[in-house]
């Protein structure tokens, strides 16, 4: 039997935010019930297709999942398990926010079997989370944890956002001294990454706001660097931190190129080394054309994609598993970029796995071009 990472997309949203190029459509709540009926229709399809699968890890991600009320959640999580072997100690998440919980559903959400709930709290301050377009404030994301707790959620992360226009180092002090009084077991930090078409964009390009420089986001970096593992969590990807043993398993299954599947408009997958995804036209996917596009990835292909994201993780690339699964000595994929990034110390090899240092994962981007250049240019 295969044993997958299983996500599930859920397109619906109260509001859009500012900087969200994703696939989420705002006031269509009406056309839930039709959207869990095609999900299921997909589920049937890939099972016929793929034969019976074991899910170590759920993920329900969106859009803003926690728009499901409590009843919808059970029904989502019923049809899983109808298809589905879920794998006993499997983590199953949530993505929410913190604006749309309560004590009822957090309590539905248990009873279905969720037990990783993930809040996209971003920011501290009312100011910045009103130019990102989030429809909660910080009070949200701290009520959000206490009804969680008393529901019985034992593992939760917050989402955080840094180098936000109009954002001070201050500021971000703030907001990681405030999320780390939560006490969650994960914390997710990431750079603003601007997308083309959304708000935030045409606001920078009409001169109302500006993002700090390349100077000012490496400072905020550097601040999560330090300040996190006083408290005791430990970074083990570039924009993860986590309590030991609550790493979140089902983001590690993509960065290790393990199987997973992907259901629901504009989910992505990759199974049996076929890279596959679903239209993110919501009309179209409800209509039960999913508009798949398929790559089989050749073996080079593939083993680009297993250094680009093995070398985002703080433990790297373990050279005995790279040679057993793409049958290649990771040491010869790109040997002139190891030897220049390693005497940069941007680079390690303990002599049995491959990472950036501290210093390699600030400069990730310029090193994997490096190293992705050598081994494309064979």
């Amino acid at each position: 039997m295969k044993t997958v990472a299983l996500y599930l997309h859920m397109p619906f949203c109260a509001r859009k935010c500012a900087y969200c190029d994703f696939a989420s459509y705002p006031g269509r709540e009406r056309d839930m019930a039709r959207y869990f009926a095609s999900v299921e229709r997909e589920m049937d399809e890939q099972c016929a297709r793929f034969g019976a699968m074991r899910a170590k890890t759920v993920f329900v991600g969106g859009g803003t999942p926690s728009l499901m009320s409590g009843d919808q959640a059970a029904a989502l999580m019923k049809a899983v398990r109808a298809r589905f072997e879920i794998e006993e100690d499997a983590e199953i998440t949530l993505e929410a926010n913190p604006g749309t919980l309560d004590q009822e559903k957090l309590s539905a959400y248990r009873a279905a079997g969720f037990n990783r709930i993930s809040l996209g709290a971003q920011a501290a301050q009312s100011g910045l989370l009103k130019t990102l377009g989030r429809i909660h404030q910080w009070e949200d994301v701290a009520r959000s944890v206490k009804m969680a707790r008393s529901c019985g959620f034992h593992n939760l992360n917050i989402d955080l956002m840094y180098a936000l226009p109009g954002q001070s180092e201050r500021d971000w002090t703030e907001t990681l001294e405030r999320a780390m009084a939560l006490s969650p077991e994960h914390l997710s930090c990431y750079s603003l990454i601007v997308e083309e078409g959304t708000p935030l964009k045409e606001r920078l390009e009409r001169g109302e706001i500006s993002l700090p420089g390349e100077e000012q986001t490496l400072a905020f970096q550097t601040m999560v660097e330090r300040i996190l593992p006083r408290a005791g969590y430990e970074r083990y990807e570039i924009s993860n931190y986590a309590r030991k043993g609550y790493e979140c398993r089902h983001n590690l299954a993509y960065w290790m190129r393990d199987d997973y599947l992907g259901l629901g408009c504009a989910a992505h997958s990759l199974m049996n080394g076929l890279r596959f995804g679903n239209t993110p036209d919501l009309d179209e996917y409800l209509s039960g054309r999913y508009g798949r596009e398929e790559e089989a990835l050749a073996p080079l292909d593939e083993r680009v994609e297993a250094v680009m994201l093995g070398l985002r993780l703080t433990n790297g690339l373990n050279g005995a598993e790279y040679l057993a699964r793409y049958g290649r000595d990771l040491l010869k994929e790109a040997p002139r970029a190891f030897e220049k990034l390693g005497g940069l110390g941007l680079l390690k090899w303990d002599g049995e796995k491959l990472c950036l240092t501290p210093d390699g994962l600030r400069v990730q981007n310029a090193a994997l071009v490096e190293i992705l250049e050598e081994m494309e240019g064979e």
